[in-house]
């Protein structure tokens, strides 16, 4: 069979992107991390955190861990509670040089289908399956235990695929009474909330939450006080008052509210509060594990983030909080051939044009 010019010319247009490989050359930056998007996801609570450079695996090149710190760092804080980033996201198997490297870089937390043993870092798994459009599981997220945190999978491109969410999970955990938080505001929240000091004098319980100098971010911790006792008022030791939360608070922040058996309080390092009651009666406490006494908490889990806007740009109304796992990503790096192969396609074009002008006049004169 013979090829017409007119298709060599048109199979040239098509496969040259297939033909053409694409060659990665150096790193390139997320502007979106410091620009707009991530000063407003910051503002709105979320963590950023690390997941190493794009193609690199940690494993083999232990010297990525430091260096996405050292990217991620540059850029943002990790946190509005810290600058330094506390979280990483790692593959499924580490090495002990991985792990000594995640020790030495300041890592606390891993994430989130870790299957190797350790007991250096706090191990957060993926339990709460997939924002992705017929993966996310409903019956999974309702059956969340008291006090669990919920890390739920989100990846906005694969390849060059964008993935579609699943709206109606997205819209049954956004009105759920949960505590929408990230890995590393209820790891120190946790911590927080088991140093907070209590004393009681007449009628008054003095809290104090003493500054942790071994911890680089400063994160309120949260009580419970059950009392028959009834509140008067809830002020800092300075006198000012202290600030109120709603019964349908679901983010972090100091605060106090009366419940049927008492009062649940939250405070931040470094603060001393002052609760004074009508009456000098007894009372119990106990640290909570989760804000305001929700049933549980639930993170959403950004993998693989090489651009902000994209990864973020379905969530910008929603109150879910996120990690995202932050990855630099590689710089694209014109092949030498592209130019090559374009000069070729427009001196064939008008060829191919005369060529079939011609034949066409040719067959008219047959």
């Amino acid at each position: 069979m013979r090829v017409r010019p007119v298709g060599v010319f048109l199979l040239l247009i098509f496969l040259t992107p297939v033909l053409t490989p694409t060659v990665m050359a150096d790193w390139d930056d997320d502007n979106w991390l410091w620009n707009l998007i991530g000063p407003e996801r910051l503002e709105h609570g979320d963590e950023f955190a690390c997941h190493g450079y794009e193609g690199k695996d940690i494993n083999s090149d232990n010297s990525v861990i430091e260096s996405c710190k050292n990217y991620l760092s540059s850029h943002t804080n990790s946190s509005r509670w810290g600058s330094e980033p506390i979280s990483f996201g790692v593959p499924e198997s580490i090495n002990n040089d991985t792990i000594s490297s995640l020790k030495e870089s300041g890592f606390l937390i891993l994430g989130d289908n870790l299957e190797t043993e350790t007991e250096d870092f706090l191990v957060i798994q993926r339990n709460g399956g997939s924002l992705e459009k017929n993966v996310a599981d409903i019956d999974l997220l309702e059956s969340a235990e008291k006090d669990s945190l919920i890390s739920i999978y989100w990846e906005a491109r694969i390849f060059d695929l964008k993935v579609r969410e699943d709206k109606p999970a997205i819209e049954f955990l956004e009105n759920q009474d949960v505590w929408y938080t990230t890995w590393g505001e209820w790891f120190y929240h946790n911590i927080s909330s088991s140093r907070i000091l209590i004393e009681s004098s007449n009628s008054t319980i003095n809290l104090e939450l003493p500054e942790n100098h071994d911890s680089s971010w400063e994160v309120p911790g949260s009580l419970v006080i059950i009392t028959e006792a009834v509140v008067s008022n809830v002020e800092y030791a300075e006198g000012e008052n202290f600030p109120s939360l709603n019964v349908d608070s679901k983010s972090l922040k100091e605060g106090w509210r009366l419940t049927e058996e008492g009062i649940i309080i939250s405070i931040s390092p470094g603060d001393e509060v002052v609760i004074h009651l009508e009456q000098n009666l007894p009372f119990t406490y106990s640290p909570l594990k989760t804000f305001n006494d929700l049933h549980h908490s639930v993170t959403v889990v950004g993998h693989h983030v090489k651009n902000l806007h994209e990864w973020a740009s379905d969530f910008y109304d929603s109150p879910l909080r996120f990690t995202w796992l932050i990855e630099r990503p590689a710089a694209l790096e014109m092949d030498w051939r592209l130019p090559i192969i374009a000069i070729a396609v427009l001196i064939a074009t008008p060829l191919t044009i005369k060529w079939l002008v011609a034949r066409d006049k040719t067959i008219r004169q047959l």
